[in-house]
């Protein structure tokens, strides 16, 4: 398990981010069109997978609307948004956000996500919640980057995850 921590408080997860060099465990989360997705709609792309508590906390947010500006001009490589925010919140921000690179997932409709991933805070205010996490995906779902954000206050470390992709991108 990781440790957590928000408001001064320390909370665990229930498990570690899968390892660098395992294979990604498989998803099925909920788009914005409401339908269905797992990681084989994404096969042979390289995939960022942006992990956090809710789309309308402000440093989720900032870190997705950074993503989809990072991932400009890298149509191999596909940004995904996942929390347990409904599909209609997530589209909602793409829309209020002129947003083009990063596709929104909720988890709201299947559980076992944040178990997978390890993710799942499971004490404290947030529990049931997805600690803020970063896994980054080659074409064939190798985990090749992981970041567990131990304030989920604070914003990931881009450069990392863009590095992990063989892409260099200039922070602000």
């Amino acid at each position: 398990m990781a440790i957590v921590s928000y408001l001064g408080g320390t909370y665990r997860t229930f498990d570690e981010l899968p390892a660098v060099g395992s294979l990604a465990p498989d998803v099925s989360l909920v788009n914005t069109s409401l339908q269905d997705v797992s990681l084989a709609n994404f096969m042979g792309k390289r995939k960022l997978l942006n992990i956090f508590i809710s789309i309308d906390r402000p440093i989720c947010a900032k870190s997705v609307i950074k993503f989809d500006k990072f991932s400009e001009g890298h149509d191999d490589i596909v940004m995904l948004a996942v929390s347990y925010d409904l599909p209609f919140a997530h589209r909602r921000f793409q829309e209020e956000h002129d947003l083009k690179n990063v596709i929104g997932l909720s988890a709201i409709r299947h559980a076992g996500f944040g178990e997978n991933y390890g993710v799942q805070i499971v004490e404290g205010p947030l529990a049931g919640m997805f600690a803020r996490a970063i896994v980054v995906l080659d074409e064939h779902n190798t985990v090749v980057h992981i970041e567990q954000i131990e304030d989920i206050r604070t914003e990931p470390n881009y450069g990392a995850a863009f590095k992990s992709l063989g892409v260099s991108v200039e922070e602000d």
